[in-house]
């Protein structure tokens, strides 16, 4: 609150950390508003704090049911890659938790504070696949009214997780794979550059091996996937 109203001075003040810049004379009704937004802010950013805290501790590594050898080497695992930016392919069979473990390694990372965007690459139709994870461009097909974001984008300093990545059709395949090497893509329809710093998981029940051979999986990008390799053992085997 100040009586020197000038543009440096509230320039100044707001870097330094204030909520509003008052100048004299001013109404007590206006400050007693101002007081009220700041109070507001502050809450949501102590509720923002707390709901972030406690899905941080529903992820805990303790909190992963199994004390079997196979279950051991899983948590083991997940400590000692959860703070690298590196890919990660995770690989079992349905039911398997490679979710769960894709959001462990998100939580316990530097990035836990970022987004976690999930994508089922199963369950998009082929036609909008490319859509959802790049964005497009306002006119870049019929239906495209507007811009929008794609996955890689709301990540942004978070981490993506690639559910079924088995099932992308080779195309996307290797648009992703442009991604993997440069961190960098375009949105449907446009010719902008966008770069990100997005960290990838990605999970299948496929044996991509097999599929490579069958040509329905390209090779290159499964070495890019597959920097750090976690298969998760099945039920019977725990």
């Amino acid at each position: 609150m100040t009586g020197f109203g000038t543009v440096d001075y509230a320039v100044r003040a707001m870097k330094a950390g204030a909520f509003d810049f008052v100048t004299k004379p001013f109404e007590p009704e206006t400050v007693a508003v101002i007081v009220k937004k700041a109070l507001d802010v502050h809450r949501l950013k102590q509720e923002n704090h707390l709901l972030r805290k406690a899905v941080r501790d529903q992820y805990r590594l303790e909190h992963l049911v199994g004390t079997s050898a196979p279950m051991r080497r899983v948590l083991d695992f997940v400590e000692k890659v959860a703070d690298s930016d590196s890919t990660v392919l995770i690989q079992g069979e349905s039911g398997t938790g490679k979710e769960l473990i894709a959001r462990m390694l998100h939580f316990n990372s530097m990035r836990r504070d970022r987004p976690l965007v999930p994508v089922n690459c199963g369950a998009i139709p082929e036609n909008l696949l490319e859509s959802e994870l790049f964005g497009h461009e306002k006119g870049a097909f019929t239906s495209a009214t507007a811009r929008k974001l794609g996955r890689f984008e709301l990540a942004h300093g978070g981490t993506i997780f690639l559910d079924e990545v088995g099932e992308l059709p080779i195309d996307v395949q290797m648009k992703l794979l442009r991604v993997l090497e440069a961190q960098e893509f375009n949105r449907l329809g446009g010719s902008h550059t966008i770069r990100v710093d997005v960290r990838v998981l990605a999970a299948t029940n496929v044996d991509l091996e097999q599929a490579i051979k069958r040509g329905a999986f390209r090779a290159d990008l499964f070495y890019r996937l597959n920097v750090f390799p976690l298969r998760l053992p099945t039920l019977r085997e725990r």
